[in-house]
């Protein structure tokens, strides 16, 4: 454990990376740097960290970098992270640079490797909410969320054009390997007319019956969101064609979703926590992770901030029927 005062802390972005994780940056960098600490970057995640790849960051590392996506530490998954060698190996190289706090931005395998920095091996450590899926315990909200929603939201809206102008179904592909939250809150503000998801069992036969009693009825046009998780658009695509006869075309929107300019609400949303995380580090708090609950500011144990549940999903897709 670190004893008396922060002197010295670093921050790295791990996992997928998503809008709002330079704002986060920015904001552990910045807000150090006002309370007398020095500030380090690990680049490429926990990987870099075993690496040695750290660097020193100022005022002007993150000068107009808050309304950049992606993260400018880069990031990566580390298969030599997961091992309890590895985790040793990064502790040591923590402790060569005298850092005394580290702040980890990334998901819930981000999370399990600063908790486990922590809990087994004494290093102090704070994680900030950084993933697309808004998937974790303890925040309503995690970085990233909002905008990817609104990234898919502007290509599912340009879809339905052409969608509408030549009278045929399209499947749409969206993230979300084991949460179809993307999914389910895209299809509804879309006006999607089905959306599969991972956590639920999905009624093929009774779509394809829906698709033709819709036709016959002088429906042109059908919208199906898929998670990535729950089926592949091509797939879903094949089947609907074969089983209706109707032309279905499929589009994978991808990483796409992961990029482009954070919204507002992630600015801010990081912004915050990444206050919060070096307020938590300077009084001594640690294994913590921050997040935001009713807009108020929230902390929890890493340890029980992993993947959450959605209880709304159930909800939310019955009304997206109704409407459509």
């Amino acid at each position: 454990m670190v004893s008396g005062p922060m002197k010295k802390i670093a921050v790295l972005t791990s996992g997928g990376d998503g809008p709002g994780m330079n704002a986060a940056i920015r904001s552990v960098v910045r807000c150090g740097l006002h309370y007398g600490v020095e500030v380090c970057g690990v680049m490429r995640g926990y990987q870099g960290l075993i690496d040695n790849d750290i660097i020193e960051m100022n005022h002007r590392s993150v000068s107009n970098i808050v309304n950049k996506g992606g993260t400018i530490l880069k990031t990566a998954r580390s298969k030599d992270f997961a091992t309890d060698e590895g985790k040793q190996r990064a502790v040591e190289v923590l402790r060569k640079h005298q850092i005394d706090g580290l702040v980890v931005i990334g998901g819930d395998g981000s999370y399990l490797g600063a908790s486990r920095l922590y809990h087994k091996f004494g290093f102090p450590t704070v994680g900030l909410p950084g993933t697309i899926d808004n998937d974790l315990h303890g925040t309503d909200q995690t970085i990233g969320c909002s905008t990817a929603i609104n990234t898919a939201l502007e290509s599912i809206d340009k879809i339905r054009d052409t969608a509408q102008s030549m009278e045929r179904i399209f499947v749409i592909e969206v993230m979300g390997n084991k949460s179809g939250y993307i999914a389910m809150e895209v299809a509804v503000a879309a006006g999607a007319e089905d959306v599969i998801i991972p956590e639920q069992i999905f009624d093929y036969e009774g779509m394809y019956s829906e698709i033709m009693s819709g036709n016959k009825k002088g429906k042109i046009t059908w919208i199906v969101i898929v998670a990535e998780g729950a089926a592949k658009a091509q797939t879903v695509a094949e089947t609907i064609t074969k089983a209706t006869g109707l032309e279905t075309r499929c589009v994978v929107l991808g990483h796409v979703q992961r990029g482009g300019t954070p919204s507002g609400q992630d600015r801010i949303l990081a912004t915050r926590l990444g206050a919060a995380a070096v307020d938590l580090l300077l009084n001594g708090i640690y294994g913590k992770a921050v997040g935001v609950v009713q807009d108020e500011i929230n902390v929890i144990d890493l340890a029980d901030a992993k993947k959450r549940q959605f209880t709304h999903l159930d909800d939310h897709y019955q009304l997206l029927k109704i409407l459509t």
